[in-house]
């Protein structure tokens, strides 16, 4: 029975030393002083800023992209101890002694170091021999920019890192489907893709373009599939069902997932608040929820309600009036109702309440019980202050002639009737007999008269208004924009008869309690809206730079400057690597294009076997470089050299490829075989000697002097900063 002990248990392995070689290599180049400097480096102040609300649970938005990147960073802040208490106010600002700057840097360098043994197995899973793998794994390793990216507080380290990760993992497991199908490996593979996909779109929403890239390539492979007689349907069907559920089924919940983190770790109120929704709002803890708390649910005949615009642009604001009246006349001439003002005000105000009044009868205060506002029911709007009734009538808008004006009425004895009565329409109604609700009811009120609806223009008023936003009867109305929709944020049971007593009771608490708690979907769906459509202001930045620009390496950016000496970083490339890249990509197109021409013409000039790896590495790579590229042409965004970055690293990884190529195929001699190995040795040298030029400027030590640093600058558009004397 222990007779197995009497033998010892051996294991073995196979170590690929280069694998291991190149790792640690990476490690060292993108770990090697990484606290260094001990100051805000130019984008740090944008993420650092997001790592301290993590810290304190407080809520943002960011328009650039998904929270799984920004969650990442907040790991490193919260495995080194950060509190979040740190002004991220200038680059260039010294960090305190609480900020663990390593460990805030280490995830993205980390990423930046496993890039480089990625694109040797990648390499070497495109059938490409070891040697090329090396090749391109030492081009990433040398790679200025992309040593400089990974070393700080940033993202496009960790986003070409799952990039390449999922093309790795996608090759793997395309190479097991010819032997091994359903195999424990070919689902590890499988899934991993998937994975890996969800994380790329999770940093950045340029994971995006990689991702529609894989999924045109499995489409493809499939489709070969198909024509493939000695598959049976079912097996083709349990195929499909297998990549439907590792890239799209498994990609979109992890997706939602990152998401309910991001919602669950920023349950507190915070500066973003402002522009979601009312019910989001509520839903967070402190500000508006703390406003909120305990009002009535349902809005009752005599109820005191503030009422919120859900467009909340060009800023969230709140339907307003006060004495003031429009103008006899406007400045073109046109003539006004001279009634009381109505606009849209961005400020919490007392002149912001209104009372929901029921048109046959005379009380402004809730009965008991209360009688509940239902869609489709009319109402008239007592301005709480002034007592005065929303109106509209056919005068034009002060600033949109075309719009009905809206104003509080005033009866100037003129025979201008009030036209005051408005039908409620609740937009998201499950039922044509829905109840008005405090903050989850979205609205919209037409004018019985004219069937006007009551709408925020979003033009500024003249001084004369305040400069607050115009709100107009849109005769026009088709669907429900935004703009035309409110909801009802602040909520009273009105009490008091007398408009003394209703003034104090305005800012008086209540006393019914509501639960305003969204479900996940709907936080989802309303933060994944914004992020989509919130746009920050263009303005121009001093690095910006046009996507022209990044193929030449024309444009670079100071990242850091040291405050006495002349140690500085910058995002800089190697330049005989970029130029080297172009070069690839542009001897790629004109061969692929000879060989095509040729074979059309029945010529073969390279095997099948060549031509077939030719084709799918071009198709990677080739395909990575372009799908990361040229989307920027068409992107009305601030772009900087980093975005190229991605783009670049598909580039890289042609090199190899082509040099390959032209050895095993165009160069048929011992003599040119051996002429060529030695112009790649010396190019090779030539590339590790602008690495070695350039690390001052890549690692920001040693301190270089003037001198050194005007010969920095190969090109008279890089920015190198030279200290006035």
């Amino acid at each position: 029975m222990l007779g197995f002990l009497k033998k010892p248990v051996v294991v073995t392995a196979e170590i690929n030393v280069n694998l291991v070689a190149l790792t640690v290599m990476g490690l060292i180049s993108r770990l090697w002083g990484l606290s260094y400097p001990r100051a805000v480096v130019f984008d740090e102040v944008y993420y650092g800023q997001f790592v301290s609300l993590y810290m304190k649970r407080i809520f943002f938005v960011d328009d650039s992209g998904p929270p799984f990147g920004h969650m990442l960073l907040a790991l490193g802040g919260y495995l080194g101890g950060f509190d979040g208490n740190f002004l991220w106010n200038r680059i260039g600002a010294e960090y305190s002694m609480n900020v663990p700057v390593w460990s805030l840097r280490l995830l993205p360098a980390l990423a930046g170091a496993l890039c480089v043994p990625l694109a040797y197995q990648i390499l070497v899973e495109l059938q490409f021999s070891h040697c090329a793998a090396l090749g391109a794994a030492l081009l990433i390793l040398l790679e200025n920019s992309l040593i400089t990216q990974s070393r700080f507080m940033l993202l496009e380290s960790i986003l070409i890192f799952f990039i390449l990760l999922a093309v790795l993992s996608y090759l793997k497991f395309y190479n097991l489907q010819r032997h091994s199908s359903f195999s424990g490996s070919w689902w590890f593979w499988l899934l991993l893709t998937g994975v890996a996909c969800s994380c790329a779109v999770g940093v950045k929403y340029m994971g995006l373009f990689t991702y529609m890239l894989l999924l045109a390539i499995v489409g493809l492979h499939f489709w070969h599939m198909i024509g493939d007689q000695n598959l049976s349907n079912v097996s083709l069907m349990c195929h499909f069902l297998a990549r439907g559920l590792a890239l799209i089924i498994i990609p979109v919940a992890m997706y939602l997932s990152f998401f309910y983190v991001h919602l669950t770790l920023l349950y507190r109120s915070g500066p973003h608040d402002q522009i979601m929704t009312s019910a989001f709002q509520a839903s967070l803890e402190g500000g508006l929820a703390r406003i909120t708390q305990g009002q009535p649910l349902e809005v009752a005949y005599g109820s005191q309600i503030t009422l919120r615009n859900v467009l909340g642009k060009p800023m969230q604001c709140w339907l307003h009036s006060h004495t003031n009246t429009y103008p006899i006349r406007y400045e073109n001439g046109r003539g006004s109702s001279h009634q009381q003002q109505v606009t849209c005000y961005p400020f919490k105000d007392v002149n912001n309440w209104w009372i929901v009044k029921d048109p046959g009868m005379q009380q402004l205060v809730v009965s008991n019980p209360p009688r509940p506002v239902r869609h489709g029911h009319i109402v008239q709007l007592v301005h709480g202050i002034t007592t005065r009734y929303l109106n509209t009538h056919d005068v034009a808008a002060p600033l949109s002639p075309h719009s009905q004006e809206v104003s509080c009425y005033i009866d100037y004895n003129i025979s201008m009737p009030a036209q005051n009565l408005w039908r409620v329409e609740i937009v998201n109604r499950e039922s044509d007999t829905d109840v008005w609700k405090t903050i989850m009811s979205e609205v919209r009120f037409v004018h019985v008269n004219t069937s006007a609806v009551l709408k925020l223009s979003g033009a500024s008023l003249p001084e004369w208004g305040y400069r607050q936003l115009e709100v107009v009867g849109e005769k026009l109305s088709k669907g429900y924009h935004q703009s035309m929709v409110w909801n009802v944020e602040e909520h009273r049971y009105g009490k008091s008869q007398e408009q003394k007593e209703r003034e104090v009771e305005l800012h008086s608490p209540t006393q019914m309690d509501i639960s305003k708690n969204l479900s996940f979907m709907a936080k989802f769906t309303e933060l994944q809206w914004k992020i989509l459509t919130l746009k920050n202001e263009d303005t121009e930045h001093k690095y910006s730079s046009s996507a022209l620009d990044w193929i030449t390496l024309d444009t670079n950016i100071a990242y850091w400057l040291h405050p006495t000496s002349g140690a500085q970083i910058h995002l800089l490339g190697n330049v005989v690597t970029w130029a080297s890249a172009n070069v690839a990509a542009l001897v790629y197109m004109c061969l692929s294009l000879w060989y095509l021409i040729r074979r059309r013409r029945k010529i073969y000039d390279i095997p099948e076997d060549a031509w077939q790896l030719w084709v799918s590495a071009g198709g990677i790579c080739g395909g990575g470089w372009a799908v990361n590229y040229l989307p920027f042409f068409l992107m009305e965004k601030t772009l900087f050299l980093y975005h190229y970055l991605p783009a670049l690293t598909f580039q890289i990884l042609l090199i190899p490829i082509v040099l390959q190529h032209l050895s095993d195929h165009l160069c048929r001699s011992l003599l040119l075989k051996s002429m060529f190995g030695a112009l790649i040795v010396a190019w090779f040298s030539s590339v590790y000697f602008v690495y070695c030029t350039f690390s001052p400027v890549t690692y920001g030590e040693p301190s270089l002097s003037v001198t050194e640093l005007k010969d920095l600058r190969w090109k008279d558009s890089w920015n190198i900063l030279i200290r006035k004397q």
